[in-house]
């Protein structure tokens, strides 16, 4: 297993980055709340979880061991994939899905887009007892800003990577930036799940 990168940003896009490692370009996945955390040129450390498959090899990324924890745990429930969990941790933080699955909070859980609410039941009765209960600071990570001219893209990209249609994103990136008018953006993480929410009304 591939358990961290650390070497310099190469590129940073809506649903990855390049990391240098001595020389070696390597490509992971990561949620919007870890690329937030990433500006190109700069030197970074990124836990990551390496996905087999038959046909490739993905490398995913994450803000730190607690997500890459949460991810890999997520994925030992019935029709949870990588995808499916990586989309998980783009809405919620590790605590908030330790929470949700605690107090069986299904609809916090129906946010994510791709789980239904008996895949929502599913996944309470099978993580209950691994998850455990939320842990540290339960008023979530604080992430770096994203720079005021680069959330837009990135929430979008973030939502069409999710499931959502181009449309439909756009739609909930514009009602979002008329919230905001015209103050400071948040970070990206947090733009992203006021963008899911307009699409879950």
């Amino acid at each position: 297993m591939i358990a961290f990168v650390s070497g310099q940003v190469a590129a940073a896009g809506p649903d990855g980055a390049v990391i240098d490692v001595h020389g070696v370009g390597l490509a992971v996945q990561c949620t919007p709340a870890t690329l937030a955390g990433l500006r190109v040129g700069d030197q970074a450390k990124v836990a990551t979880s390496l996905v087999v498959r038959e046909d490739s090899l993905t490398l995913f990324g994450f803000a730190d061991d607690d997500e890459r924890a949460v991810f890999e745990l997520l994925q030992t429930a019935s029709g949870v994939g990588p995808r499916l969990a990586l989309a998980m941790l783009a809405v919620h933080t590790p605590n908030a899905l330790r929470r949700a699955v605690a107090t069986e909070d299904l609809a916090a859980l129906t946010k994510v887009p791709g789980i239904g609410k008996k895949g929502a039941q599913r996944i309470v009765l099978e993580l209950r007892d691994r998850l455990g209960g939320p842990v540290g600071d339960t008023a979530g990570d604080v992430r770096a800003p994203a720079a005021a001219q680069a959330w837009r893209p990135q929430v979008q990209m973030g939502l069409v990577n999710l499931g959502w249609s181009a449309k439909d994103a756009d739609a909930a990136v514009d009602a979002v930036a008329a919230d905001l008018d015209g103050a400071e953006a948040p970070p990206v993480a947090t733009l992203l799940r006021s963008a899911l929410k307009k699409l879950a009304k």
